[in-house]
């Protein structure tokens, strides 16, 4: 049915795959027929991992901060919801903000993990690991980040 929709459909479905980054879906249209969600999964990525260094960036920028109460996609709200981000104690709640500033001012972007059943103490773990990687490293671990959450997107769109 997805091979068969036209552009608008097809993009409109998968537009928030790579959160806030529907360019992802647009340029995979055109690739169709896909065989498999396992096919399109590696499409899109092999899209992303095309892309300039700058287009990267943006794609991990549109990323919400771990545990902000702010507005975010509805998949970015579930995920964060089955990691338990929804109901931190508020010293939680101020470790994961301190965590996420530090963060974001040492790598230019947001903390990124595929957190969708991983509990706040294993999130906050990964934080204080991550933030004393080089700029580089951390730039690849936030991008396979972003294609587990893509793929878990993806599997959960097209859950029979």
């Amino acid at each position: 049915e997805l091979n068969n929709s036209e552009k608008n459909e097809f993009v409109e479905l998968l537009s928030d795959v790579y959160e806030e980054s529907a360019w992802v879906a647009e340029q995979v249209h055109s690739k169709r027929p896909f065989s498999s969600v396992q096919a399109l999964n590696d499409a899109m990525r092999d899209t992303v991992d095309s892309a300039s260094r700058d287009t990267q960036l943006e794609l991990l920028r549109a990323h919400p901060d771990l545990g902000e109460q702010t507005e975010m996609t509805d998949a970015s709200e579930t995920e964060q919801a089955s990691a338990g981000l929804t109901d931190l104690s508020p010293a939680q709640y101020d470790t994961f903000q301190q965590l996420n500033n530090q963060y974001r001012e040492k790598f230019g972007f947001p903390f990124i993990m595929a957190v969708k059943n991983k509990s706040p103490e294993v999130i906050q773990t990964a934080m204080e690991d991550r933030v004393e990687h080089e700029r580089d490293q951390e730039f690849e671990t936030a991008l396979s980040q972003v294609h587990e959450i893509a793929k878990l997107r993806l599997q959960e769109i097209f859950a029979p």
